[in-house]
């Protein structure tokens, strides 16, 4: 039998990304960041200085976009075409712009496809905000992160402070709810809580704390043999 396919859904700065890289480095699986693939559109889109309305425009561009994932003895970077964007892709203003080009139906059949081709195979874990509800809706394992948007702001304010950059910790915060306001709201693949996922509150939890419960859940839902 092959390994599960992991989904982890959530909203921004509840700690998908790390989870989802620690969970899949102790089970061995392989691990896709979907809200970096958005990210890196986004990144492009504004690169290229191209006007959203542009729809025509901003498929032609996700069609020539290569998105890798490469593991080194610092951890998994983040590449578009052969560039190691995986600072650039984090700072606020792309955030925000990340969920605007989100929301263009074409550019979410251009990821999502390549998100399922990505994992069809299982044994991987993958995280974002519509992968167990769009991506994989009979994934085997399903969370769903959250934490209170005044704790995501300041684990996001702290991330950013120490990469060097110049936040203001109640901007930040504010940046948090309006992102959550625009996943939630918007028409196509909004955030949801799929209704078969394990919902983990990490407010108040470290991430061992957190990583300890679904590394838990997996090994009941792996098939017997798995892992071992």
């Amino acid at each position: 039998m092959r390994e599960p396919i992991i989904a982890i859904d959530g909203p921004s700065g509840a700690g998908k990304s790390t989870l989802s890289r620690l969970l899949a480095e102790r089970l061995g699986f392989t691990h896709i960041d979907t809200g970096a693939m958005y990210r890196c559109v986004a990144l492009a889109v504004d690169r290229q200085q191209l006007d959203l309305a542009d729809v025509a425009g901003v498929t032609r561009l996700c069609d020539n976009l290569t998105i890798d994932f490469l593991r080194t003895s610092a951890g998994q970077t983040v590449h578009l075409n052969g560039e190691d964007i995986s600072s650039a892709i984090r700072q606020p203003h792309i955030s925000l712009l990340t969920s605007r080009v989100a929301a263009i139906p074409e550019v979410r059949e251009a990821m999502v496809a390549q998100q399922r081709e990505m994992g069809q195979k299982g044994g991987v874990v993958l995280e974002g905000r519509d992968i167990g509800s769009v991506v994989f809706p009979d994934a085997e394992v399903k969370f769903y992160l959250s934490a209170s948007a005044r704790e995501r702001g300041r684990r996001r304010f702290e991330e950013l402070r120490l990469a060097g950059q110049s936040v203001d910790l109640e901007q930040t915060i504010a940046e948090v709810e309006e992102r959550d306001l625009a996943d939630q709201g918007r028409e196509h693949s909004p955030l949801v809580q799929p209704e078969d996922a394990v919902l983990i509150d990490s407010t108040g939890l470290d991430i061992e704390q957190v990583l300890a419960r679904m590394l838990d859940y997996v090994a009941a839902k792996r098939p017997q043999g798995a892992g071992a």
